[in-house]
């Protein structure tokens, strides 16, 4: 049986958003496929696909067998289809011991006691923002909401100043905006490195009331180290791209299914207590980081098909987070969903560090939402990101009412 064509090394596979009528194709034919290289693949490399969650999961829970770093002759690794020379340097692309050593000390500004603390301010501005939304504006939900909580609260956990923050928000998403031009993109990572070059100076020498003031202080238990200036210029430029691109894209695409669900959206309004099964339902739903990438560290059967040492792996948690064997009626958007294992926030020894902001950030927009006397609809074309490694919206266009 012929395997239909769609290139997932090309974003704009993804331009009208993830491709769910290949996966399911893939998740009843070929759970285990072999995506052979097209003139656009980086590093003219072909890759694994798994796409069943049975399959995914057991990748994400093997990080001997499948590496975040590299494996075999392989020079570089990292998580997405192209090579990166950050492989085996930044934490989400590291392998124990060396991840082990990050994360725990990175833990130690991320407790439930510092995101918890979070609460009030996020919750302010969210009030104060929704109150300038008047009955009959036509606004860009994407840009003017969904974009600016998860952006604050990013911010925030770093200590950036006010005066700064829409600076360095710009220069993020030109950097995210300017994929196929290199040299404009490292030009905005330059920025960014040195921003925090400073940022952590500043912060070794006067600490202040905020998460990332914490992790430069902090100590490893073993030998009483402290994170370098190159792994906290890594975790900074991280958190970005990995805490607020992902949790706007949940908001946005939780807002668009809950529009064309009316009847979701009054059971949210008169059972607040779904809240909590709905947050969940719309980090499946929407699922921004849609796949990772492993390297494989040795020869390894499966299905009947052996992968070489060496080899891409790719793993689709989107796919996975709609397998017909784990979810009944995937296709569904159900507030009320439950159990509900998602993989959204991925698993295992990666597991997401920012989960619990992104679970703060999205109970607080929706709640507020909810709070407010207006309703919403879709008014005008929703734009997907051509983006095949985060998907989601970058335009809903509404009009309150």
């Amino acid at each position: 049986m012929a395997v239909p064509t769609l290139d997932l090394s090309d974003s704009k596979s993804f331009a009208q958003g993830f491709p769910h009528e290949f996966f399911t194709w893939l998740r009843a034919h070929q759970p285990l496929y072999w995506h052979a290289p097209t003139a656009i693949t980086p590093d003219g490399e072909g890759f694994w696909v798994f796409s069943r969650y049975a399959d995914v999961d057991s990748v994400i829970m093997d990080p001997a067998a499948y590496s975040s770093d590299k494996g075999g002759e392989r020079v570089a690794g990292g998580t997405t289809i192209k090579d990166e020379v950050s492989a085996g340097k930044v934490m989400n692309q590291t392998d124990d011991p060396l991840h082990r050593r990050l994360r725990a000390i990175v833990n130690e500004g991320f407790t439930v006691k510092a995101i918890s603390a979070l609460e009030g301010e996020l919750r302010t501005r969210t009030r104060r923002l929704l109150k300038g939304i008047k009955a009959g504006e036509h606004f860009d939900f994407a840009q003017r909401v969904a974009r600016e909580i998860p952006t604050q609260a990013i911010c925030i956990v770093l200590g950036v100043p006010e005066e700064d923050r829409l600076m360095l928000t710009d220069w993020v998403d030109r950097g995210i905006e300017a994929p196929s031009d290199a040299v404009i993109a490292e030009e905005y990572v330059r920025k960014i490195r040195r921003y925090a070059q400073g940022l952590i100076e500043r912060k070794r020498a006067d600490p202040a009331d905020d998460i990332f003031s914490t992790i430069v202080h902090a100590r490893f238990e073993a030998d009483g180290s402290t994170l370098s200036d190159h792994e906290l210029r890594s975790f900074f430029g991280l958190l970005f791209p990995a805490g607020a691109e992902t949790t706007t894209r949940s908001i946005s695409g939780g807002m668009l299914a809950l529009i064309e669900r009316p009847a979701a959206w009054r059971q949210l309004r008169a059972e607040p207590a779904l809240l909590k099964t709905a947050v969940e339902e719309i980090v499946r739903w929407t699922t921004p980081s849609c796949y990772k990438r492993r390297t494989a560290t040795r020869d390894i059967q499966h299905s009947g098909k052996l992968i070489r040492e060496g080899d891409k792996v790719t793993f689709w948690e989107m796919s996975a987070n709609r397998d017909e064997r784990v979810f009944e009626r995937p296709f569904d958007f159900d507030i009320a969903r439950s159990p509900n294992k998602h993989l959204g926030f991925g698993a295992g020894v990666h597991f997401c560090l920012g989960s619990a902001l992104a679970r703060l950030e999205l109970k607080v927009v929706f709640e507020e939402l909810l709070k407010r006397d207006l309703d919403f609809e879709v008014d005008g074309t929703p734009l997907w990101m051509p983006n095949n490694r985060l998907v989601g919206l970058k335009s809903l266009p509404l009009r309150a009412k």
